[in-house]
């Protein structure tokens, strides 16, 4: 099974991964999937901030359910100044750019970047 790590940004990351990761718990196909995670700790701060969702996928469907999700969370029009980097675990990112995105392009690079049957290295 592979995670997918989406990490927001924009102006206020944590804001907007806290909006991310409310919205896709709202989906009941990602119910227990969806957790906010930490970024590297600062230097001179207590805790890290959550500005990464992690998604736990499984064969094909939360993958698709993810995909939807995503697509439509990033085009509302309050979200034009987001960008997302998705990856899976050991894997290569890929940044989607919300004045950028398109449905189909989505659904394909979520795939390219997340596909458990491709090799992260190369």
């Amino acid at each position: 099974m592979a995670t997918a790590f989406i990490s927001v940004l924009s102006p206020d990351p944590v804001r907007h991964a806290e909006s991310l990761t409310d919205w896709l718990r709202g989906e009941p196909a990602l119910t227990g999937r969806v957790r906010p995670v930490g970024g590297a700790p600062v230097e001179g701060h207590l805790g890290v901030p959550l500005d990464t969702v992690s998604v736990l996928l499984g064969a094909g469907g939360p993958l698709t359910v993810l995909a939807s999700c995503l697509r439509a969370w990033i085009t509302q029009p309050r979200r034009s100044d987001v960008k997302l980097s998705i990856r899976r675990e050991h894997g290569p990112a890929i940044e989607i750019d919300a004045r950028r995105v398109d449905g189909e392009d989505l659904a394909r690079l979520l795939r390219q970047a997340l596909d458990e049957h491709q090799d992260p290295r190369a």
